[in-house]
């Protein structure tokens, strides 16, 4: 099998991880040979609820029962999209109500893009460095890596960048700008958070220039950092919410939510002004309400962090420099990025499935469902430091 899916699957890199994977369930993934792996990246923060959540699974075969895609999304009133895009109003501020759901972050990204220049009749997208929203032309644009860009030039124009944290670069925000998108916490840097009341001022100075304020929740959203949303940590309020990878409870979504006054503007002049063909499909819907339902009525986010507190309370070793992130989007960061390389390699001929940041090469990353126990907790870090001691 390894050769076909070198032969007959597009790669993203050389040198895939290349696990044959059986099956998951919980918090463990299962190879050919019936190897278990604790799973402390969750899908890269997309599995909120672990392997095959038995409350997602219903969800998912009961849909299945009874229809799959019917019509492009929305014409038809499906009950799985009106049910989620109602429950996801009912945990956002006003006048946050209405959601264009579509198939992955990056779309979403796409869509909220859109909307902002759409809205303000402007062009000029303020992005942060060492952002990632995505790899579509329109997401990959936001980024300010120009050796991942370059291959792909021309992107879109009017894209300019400032230094996440830096009160001074906010002047930088004109009547010029349609709209400031960012991170809530910045996630391929290196799971850097707002600080000084960042979000905040930003915020405030896009009411004053009329510019369109865009947050991506699509990795710290859903539960991950201790409440629904990332903002709600920060004491702000985007006019655009991105969402997906934990939406969907292991099934591919992305949403972007606004006022219904600002969504409105994507349905004419001209009509299908965003149009997607299984954005809001049923089944994925049908699991997305099923994830978000889970989240919202149990102890999961109030968990997430005191399980932060228990993984920094294991993760003491000389080699880790810092813990950065909240709740259970961490980052450990070491030395170099070689005892990166090591860790996350030996951890899997262990058991233990860690990943990488995507711009941070001194980071290894720990994201794993929110369902994870204390024990299992405890099991992964004493692998980690189990290497570390060997290095």
């Amino acid at each position: 099998m390894q050769n076909d899916f070198l032969k007959y699957q597009a790669q993203t890199t050389p040198h895939p991880l290349a696990m044959e994977v059986s099956y998951a369930k919980g918090s463990y993934i299962y190879d050919r040979n019936g190897k278990a792996y604790l799973d402390f990246v969750a899908g890269v923060s997309a599995n909120s609820l672990g392997h095959s959540h038995p409350k997602v699974v219903n969800a998912v075969k009961n849909q299945l029962d009874k229809y799959l895609h019917v019509m492009v999304y929305g014409e038809y009133i499906q009950q799985p999209a009106v049910d989620l895009s109602k429950l996801i109003a009912k945990h956002l501020p006003k006048p946050l109500e209405t959601t264009y759901l579509v198939n992955s972050g990056t779309e979403a990204i796409e869509g909220s893009l859109k909307l902002a220049r759409r809205y303000t009749g402007r062009s000029e997208i303020i992005a942060a460095k060492k952002a990632y929203h995505g790899n579509t032309m329109g997401s990959l644009s936001l980024m300010d890596f120009e050796e991942r860009k370059t291959p792909f030039l021309p992107l879109i124009p009017d894209i300019k960048h400032i230094t996440f944290n830096c009160d001074y670069c906010l002047e930088q925000i004109t009547t010029k700008t349609a709209a400031v998108i960012l991170e809530t916490i910045q996630g391929g840097a290196g799971f850097i958070e707002p600080i000084n009341n960042y979000l905040q001022k930003v915020q405030q100075k896009c009411n004053a220039v009329g510019a369109v304020f865009i947050l991506d929740e699509i990795q710290p959203g859903i539960g991950r950092t201790g409440k629904l949303f990332g903002f709600e940590n920060y004491n702000c309020q985007p006019d655009i919410v991105v969402t997906g990878k934990g939406l969907g409870g292991g099934l591919p979504i992305g949403a972007f939510t606004a006022s219904n006054e600002m969504m409105m503007q994507l349905s004419d002049n001209p009509k299908l002004g965003h149009i997607t063909t299984f954005g809001g499909n049923p089944v994925i819907a049908a699991a997305a309400l099923a994830t978000l339902q889970e989240i919202t009525s149990s102890n999961l986010m109030a968990e997430a962090l005191e399980k932060e507190e228990l993984i920094r309370t294991n993760l003491k070793h000389n080699l880790i420099k810092e813990i950065r992130g909240r709740g259970l989007m961490l980052a450990l960061i070491m030395d170099n990025p070689e005892v990166v390389n090591s860790v996350i390699m030996q951890a899997q001929d262990h058991g233990l499935i860690l990943f990488w940041l995507l711009f941070e090469p001194k980071a290894i990353r720990i994201t794993p469902p929110l369902t994870i126990s204390n024990a299992e907790i405890i099991e992964g870090c004493h692998i980690i430091t189990s290497i570390l001691d060997t290095i």
